[in-house]
């Protein structure tokens, strides 16, 4: 067994990356997709678990109260990547003509599970709530996450089916983990060179939920064979894999659930690439980065989990 199956030796693990990557961000490099320009503030969202710092970015024109999508970033439930999505989010706002709202939700090993998830449904339901005094219209709603992020996409919509609200028209899960109780290991062997890799599971995963019974938690594997509720009313999805990434089967897994359920709008396999291959590949982050907007850009007033599955 690794050392960094224990818990304490993941978190000081993760702690250690955190500050790694929060002293990379300070560092200058030159900006992605520049023709789409950011316009962006900053906001706080109140929610039960403390504060969630959000960056805004609303389309240069269009409706008066455009649609409003909530963007989850990936990282592992641990890694504070929330700077990373700013291509995304600003692409977005300006292909779909959406406010885009970036949440730097809470992180393991300083919020374990089911504090994020929690959380991220909170901010949501606010977003839902609060949009006609912060220039969106909540009634017209979606939401995404890349990998963790599409993770709390999931959770997020799971908790809006469970408890009447509110309305979503669209979740968007980019190469999502789905089953956390499932051990790395046993998913496949990584390709040479793959971006992930089994240690990085031992840190993800020790540090957000150290006790492994508590991994087959509908909110952090809906994919896992133990979660059998019934999906129907459930958000339309879009689920969108990586041919080459070890966590495609769980998403495909997902995404039949979702069908079975009427909800999938569609599942979108990116061919030869792996987890995270947006954040190197220019070309095809655009091309999936236009799918998510073409899809958002369907958002009419109403859609939401009673709608399932229809496209409008």
């Amino acid at each position: 067994m690794s050392v960094l199956a224990r818990p304490a030796v993941a978190a000081l693990a993760a702690k250690g990356f955190q500050r790694l990557v929060r002293l990379s961000e300070r560092r200058s490099s030159p900006v992605r997709f520049p023709e789409f320009p950011g316009n962006t503030r900053e906001l706080t969202i109140p929610t039960s678990i403390g504060p969630a710092r959000a960056v805004v970015y609303s389309p240069a024109d269009g409706d008066e109260l455009p649609p409003v999508h909530v963007n989850f970033h990936g990282g592992g439930y641990v890694l504070p990547l929330t700077q990373l999505d700013d291509p995304l989010c600003r692409c977005l706002a300006a292909e779909a003509g959406v406010v885009v709202v970036n949440v730097d939700y809470v992180l393991a090993p300083q919020h374990r599970f089911p504090a994020p998830p929690r959380q991220a449904f909170e901010v949501v339901r606010w977003v839902a709530e609060h949009g006609a005094e912060h220039g969106w219209d909540g009634a017209r709603l979606s939401i995404g996450g890349q990998s963790a992020g599409g993770g709390l996409a999931a959770a997020v919509a799971r908790q809006a089916l469970e408890q009447g609200g509110p309305a979503i028209a669209l979740q968007v899960l980019h190469y999502p983990p789905l089953d956390l109780a499932t051990g790395f290991k046993d998913k496949g062997t990584p390709i040479k060179g793959s971006e992930l890799r089994p240690w990085m599971a031992e840190i993800f995963n020790n540090s957000y939920i150290p006790n492994p019974q508590h991994r087959t938690d509908r909110l952090a594997s809906p994919a896992h064979p133990t979660d059998t509720a019934d999906l129907t009313g459930i958000a339309p999805a879009l689920v969108i894999t990586a041919e080459l990434d070890l966590l495609r089967p769980e998403a495909e897994r997902y995404a039949e659930r979702l069908r079975t359920a009427g909800a999938l709008l569609q599942l979108h396999n990116v061919t030869g690439a792996d987890h995270g291959y947006d954040v190197r590949n220019d070309e095809r982050a655009r091309e999936i980065y236009t799918l998510i907007a073409t899809q958002l850009r369907r958002i009419a007033p109403g859609a939401g989990p009673s709608d399932a599955g229809r496209v409008v």
